[in-house]
């Protein structure tokens, strides 16, 4: 059983619709994922409520409730046939809660908007994880995702070439898709749409499940995708993998889309004084 955490303590960074749509994943693959919503606002429970007894299952957890008619582990005990569990987290976590947060986290996924506010966020988390909850850089359990973004904006270039300072990988580049609007107020999720509708969209979780599972999974592929090793165009388009050995200690994977924006983002102030305090402290 893989236990993934879904961790970024400013709210709004997209850590629900990272942790549904992986869920929906794991089901539409015939797993058995378990949902554990820790946020008080329980939005990954009315998600799950909002699914159809057609759909693949999903076992949810309201992590946040508390029950005093029940012990804490049996409220939150996991189903023996669970082949994966989700940890959708609060926002507004402290550091000192990382360590708990964390413990027997096979992997542990950042999201981030492009924006200053979310991009300073972001360096303290990962400054916090690394520091504070001791989870050394080799392990390869740490992994940031670029949530909603706009490719060809100068923030989004900006981010990448933030991202890469920090010597974590980028697992994946979500961009900013009404699909993932109607997912969440249906109860589905984007691998669980019509392939005409949600193509674009779910060939970007490729890079993502790749690292998470260490296995590439075909269905994800774009079609056309070049020959490995090959440069591919900026646009729609998702990451190459990330490093799967975390005994090699490879650079940070970077996505084939974003390299020409990194060569020729502008420079922005802000974020390069953010990168230079994380390089510092780290």
């Amino acid at each position: 059983m893989q236990r993934i955490v879904v961790l970024n303590p400013k709210g709004g960074s997209g850590k629900t619709t990272i942790a549904t749509n992986l869920a929906s994943y794991f089901a539409t693959r015939g797993q058995r994922p378990v949902l554990m919503d820790f946020d008080p606002q329980g939005s990954s429970v009315r998600w799950a409520k909002k699914r159809q007894p057609t759909q693949p299952p999903i076992h949810v957890i309201a992590a946040f409730a508390k029950d005093s008619r029940t012990t804490r582990s049996f409220q939150l005990r996991i189903p023996d046939e669970a082949t994966h569990v989700i940890v959708d987290t609060p926002a507004a976590v402290e550091p000192r809660q990382l360590p708990e947060i964390t413990r027997d986290a096979h992997k542990i996924l950042v999201p981030v908007l492009p924006s200053d506010i979310d991009i300073h966020t972001c360096s303290r988390c990962i400054g916090d994880l690394l520091l504070v909850a001791k989870i050394p850089r080799e392990e390869n359990r740490i992994g940031v995702i670029a949530n909603r973004v706009r490719r060809n904006t100068l923030m989004y270039q900006a981010l990448i070439r933030f991202l890469h300072t920090l010597g974590i990988p980028i697992v994946a580049i979500i961009r900013d898709s009404q699909n993932y609007v109607r997912a969440a107020e249906q109860g589905t999720g984007v691998h669980e749409m019509k392939s005409y509708l949600a193509r674009s969209d779910v060939e970007q979780w490729g890079s993502l499940v790749t690292w998470l599972t260490g296995t590439a999974d075909d269905s994800l592929s774009p079609r056309g995708a070049p020959p490995e090793g090959t440069e591919q165009p900026a646009g729609d388009s998702p990451p190459q993998p990330a490093s799967q050995a975390p005994e090699e200690a490879a650079p940070p994977a970077q996505a084939p889309e974003a390299r020409p924006n990194e060569a020729h983002a502008a420079a922005h102030p802000a974020v390069d004084g953010v990168a230079a305090e994380t390089a510092a402290a780290l």
